[in-house]
């Protein structure tokens, strides 16, 4: 699987390999070794919070923090920072308690095995590996402490929160409705619009922003301007509450929702006014500024409101008709990835390709031979060749870049989570997209969207639960108190 694959594809695999995520940081810095609880809340200087019956420190805090800096990351001011992975913490300390619970064990004999899977993938044996860890100025012990841990929460979300997602065959048949016709181009709308003047329902969706009412003006105007980021990136050909998802993932204080179908007395009057002249499958002209924040609006669809039918708080279930198979055009492409990694600068990587860009056009260099030596994608061993992708199969800024290309043209460095990508595109075909595989494909994105919402609000639900004293949150651990 390439690392270019939209994310609904890859949500399971990062579900069940999240803790190998591990192995791309092991230049965490290292922890003080775990002690009893007693000794730690004595020394009361070094505790940060106490959660439950357990607690963070501030060298906890100190690490990540380290960690994150050393990942070269784009990181907010130094106190903001401090309290976000003091909450992190926070939510780890009540996840692993809660497994602990349930009985959620990893053994040592299964830790063994997975850390050899692990070694296994990145060609190493397990000595190898061991020393590599080592070198990295931790300990061999404290990585498979923190893998544990990460496998146990895990585990435990997996029970807790994706195996409870329950998903019906209207749903997969509604998804590949409205896909076919944002596809095709083609079809019915969704519902019969109102007649100028007639009553309505307006099915609106929003990404949510919110703000601490004693929030300064630098808060304020850095919410806003992630707001209107957002309603940018809504104005393209993204799917909104996948857009939504992907926020909330980057900062689980967003949310993100569809409101369902309602007349407009039933919708807050600030939303109204801003979708008023705005029609179904467009996003409000402007950002909407609420005293909890700042709202970015779509509206999904408008029809016609039938006299007598009960009005309902959530969106329907349409009855769409059979799913038929669908041409596409899948194309086959290759590419060269140079991941994002600190000491690695965007220019520097754009600089890079640019100059593999440049001997593949003059001729004195094959793509595929520079793939094989300098792509840091699984693809590199057959020359960056990613096979025949449909819409869809790609993340969005990949896949807008390669529709852009001629065959058998190379183009501009293009930036994506992953890193920046060189670009070919080899061939293009008529292809016929199966109902089996557009079933697959709605299945595999409605499980990512529920599970984004689900997700933080189990999170929410255990936070809320717990009992969390703040003892200093300010602080580094060698800072006098």
């Amino acid at each position: 699987m390439t690392p270019c694959l939209s994310r609904f594809k890859r949500i399971f695999m990062q579900a069940v390999f999240a803790s190998i995520a591990l192995v791309a940081g092991l230049t965490v810095a290292q922890d003080a070794p775990r002690s009893n609880a007693d000794s730690k809340i004595r020394n009361i200087d070094g505790v940060a919070a106490v959660v439950n019956t357990g607690y963070v420190t501030r060298k906890e805090i100190d690490d990540r923090i380290a960690a994150l800096q050393k990942q070269g990351a784009k990181l907010p001011d130094a106190a903001v920072l401090r309290k976000t992975v003091m909450e992190r913490l926070i939510i780890e300390k009540i996840q692993l308690q809660e497994a602990d619970q349930e009985g959620i064990t990893v053994s040592n004999k299964e830790l063994d095995k997975i850390i050899s899977d692990i070694a296994a993938k990145n060609k190493l044996s397990y000595a190898e590996f061991k020393q590599k860890v080592i070198s990295t100025g931790s300990t061999f012990e404290r990585y498979k402490e923190m893998l544990r841990d990460d496998i146990i929460i895990s585990r435990f979300r997996e029970r807790e929160v994706e195996g409870k997602i329950k998903i019906s065959d209207a749903e997969i048949d509604n998804y590949i409705a409205d896909r076919t016709r944002a596809m095709t181009g083609s079809g019915a709308p969704r519902s019969a619009p109102a007649a100028p003047g007639a009553p309505e329902e307006i099915d609106v969706a929003q990404i949510f922003i919110p703000i601490d009412s004693g929030a300064g003006a630098g808060t304020q105007a850095e919410a806003k301007k992630k707001a209107e980021s957002l309603l940018r990136d809504a104005r393209g050909d993204v799917d909104f509450l996948q857009l939504g998802a992907m926020a909330a993932k980057d900062d689980p204080k967003i949310k993100f929702q569809e409101l369902g179908y309602r007349t407009p007395d039933r919708l807050p009057q600030l939303f109204y006014e801003a979708i008023r002249n705005t029609g179904g499958g467009q996003v409000a002209n402007a950002v909407v500024k609420s005293p909890a924040g700042y709202h970015v609006l779509k509206v999904l669809d408008r029809r016609a409101l039938v006299a007598g039918a009960p009005q309902q708080a959530a969106a329907p279930e349409a009855t769409p008709s059979a799913p038929q198979n669908i041409a596409i055009t899948q194309t086959l492409s290759r590419h060269i990835l140079l991941r994002s990694r600190p000491g690695l600068s965007d220019q520097d990587a754009e600089r890079r390709l640019a100059g593999y860009r440049d001997q593949v056009r003059a001729k004195t260099a094959d793509f595929g031979e520079l793939a094989k030596k300098y792509s840091e994608d699984g693809s590199a061993a057959n020359g960056g060749n990613l096979g025949w992708m449909g819409p869809g199969d790609l993340v969005p800024e990949f896949e807008q870049a390669m529709n852009r290309l001629q065959i058998g043209e190379v183009g501009n460095p293009v930036k994506t989570e992953f890193g920046w990508h060189l670009i070919q595109v080899l061939e293009r075909r008529d292809a016929q997209l199966t109902v089996d595989k557009q079933k697959e494909f709605a299945r595999a994105a409605i499980r990512e969207r529920k599970f984004e919402q689900a997700y933080q609000d189990w999170i929410r639900q255990l936070r809320d639960t717990a009992t969390v004293k703040i003892i200093n949150a300010d602080d580094a651990a060698s800072a006098p108190r």
